[in-house]
């Protein structure tokens, strides 16, 4: 209740924390829920190919199969929307290291 407290009056201390690389891993949730939620925050906002790898290392590291970095894709669907987990896919692929000039797209029709 702290942490939430601190974060809705807006404490300073808690970006201070975070610079310092501190203050920001959960008490709660395990490594690998963490990477994979942090997975979803970069489709949200659409983070860099950079930060996908960075993040999908450290899901693959605390334990997370490929599959399980998919379904994070297909889990925020119904919040981000269609769009912006298909912009996002190619930059899973990427961090999991899949050569994203052979994935072609299948239509059914």
């Amino acid at each position: 209740m702290e942490r939430l407290r601190r974060l809705a009056i807006n404490d300073a201390r808690i970006a201070e924390d975070h610079d310092r690389g501190t203050g920001v891993e959960s008490d709660v949730l395990d490594p690998k829920t963490l990477a994979l939620v942090r997975l979803a925050a970069l489709v949200a906002v659409d983070g860099a190919v950079p930060s996908y790898g960075a993040q999908a290392d450290e899901a693959v590291s605390a334990g997370a199969t490929a599959a399980e970095i998919v379904d994070v894709l297909v889990g925020v669907l119904p919040i981000v929307g269609l769009a912006r987990a298909v912009a996002a896919a190619p930059k899973v692929a990427l961090a999991l290291g899949y050569d994203t000039d052979d994935i072609e797209p299948q239509f059914t029709g």
